[in-house]
């Protein structure tokens, strides 16, 4: 295949086809992102996406999961996403789902019917990276966005039939703002109705605003035992009304957690409370990266 630049995909899409959609992201201004610094953002055409597709077909068997790349290539209209859509299922009629990175703004630029068309053209699954539940530390990171508008784009796509994948970041708020990150993440957590959650951990990569921001003191990371603690207040505040599937099994984790909420979540806690006095159960930092 043919890749611009370095190219990144959530976990759960590790044996999917890979197609490049954009080229980088099209906010690329997160204080702690280093995927994209090295990219200028672009759409491509549908016709460099079809070669890429169709090469893809002469040189795969079989393809049960395609992943549109990169950042955030649901910011493509649904003009332009449905022939995409469209063009791999009718190469690929054994793909079983179609997965997209996006942002919240993406998903409520779209109405409900282009949601659902969307859906039916085998658009299943959208990944958000929501950070936290915090406006304040929203802001301190320069998202660009608001734990509101992000809940609600992601109530819009589940609600049009397609599973949402959020992904929080723990020690994103450091010291100062531990408890307030922890605790509203929790919270939107357990408001937001996403299908799928995903707990990574904030790896601070040399050259990003938030490394200068910890070289002269302003942020303070969080060791490990508060990252622990942290964990515990997530869990405690998430209080879900429908079944969510909740991960920290990012390599970036000390903790590895694996459950569905609410229904695991006193299982969760007490795996969460074990690792508080006993440090083994923590991976340790030489196995651990982004």
């Amino acid at each position: 295949m043919r890749y611009e630049g370095s190219v990144y995909r959530p976990p759960s899409e590790a044996g999917s086809l890979i197609i490049q959609a954009t080229i980088g992201c099209s906010h690329n201004a997160c204080t702690f992102c280093p995927m994209y610094w090295d990219k200028k953002f672009r759409a491509r055409s549908f016709d460099e996406i079809y070669a890429d597709l169709r090469r893809a077909r002469r040189e795969n068997a079989r393809v049960e999961r395609i992943f549109f790349a990169d950042g955030d290539a649901l910011c493509l209209s649904a003009e332009r996403l449905l022939p995409l859509l469209e063009a791999a299922k009718a190469l690929f009629p054994e793909c079983a789902r179609i997965g997209i990175y996006g942002r919240a703004d993406n998903i409520r630029r779209k109405s409900g019917g282009e949601l659902r068309s969307l859906r039916d053209a085998g658009l299943g699954i959208i990944y958000i990276g929501a950070e936290s539940g915090s406006a304040e530390v929203l802001r301190r990171v320069n998202k660009g966005e608001t734990p509101e508008e992000i809940t609600a784009a992601v109530r819009r796509a589940e609600n049009a039939g397609i599973a949402v994948s959020v992904t929080f970041i723990s020690g994103l708020g450091g010291r100062a703002l531990m408890e307030e990150h922890a605790v509203m993440t929790g919270k939107q957590i357990g408001e937001m109705g996403a299908s799928f959650v995903g707990l990574m951990t904030l790896m601070i990569a040399p050259g990003s605003s938030i490394s200068e921001d910890l070289r002269t003191g302003k942020f303070q990371p969080l060791d490990a035992q508060a990252l622990i603690r942290e964990l515990e207040l997530i869990l405690t505040n998430a209080d879900c009304k429908k079944d969510c599937v909740i991960r920290s099994n990012h390599a970036s984790n000390r903790l590895v957690l694996r459950g569905t909420l609410p229904g695991d979540r006193a299982r969760l806690l007490s795996q969460v409370r074990r690792a508080m006095t006993d440090e083994t159960l923590l991976r340790p930092d030489r196995y651990r990266g982004l």
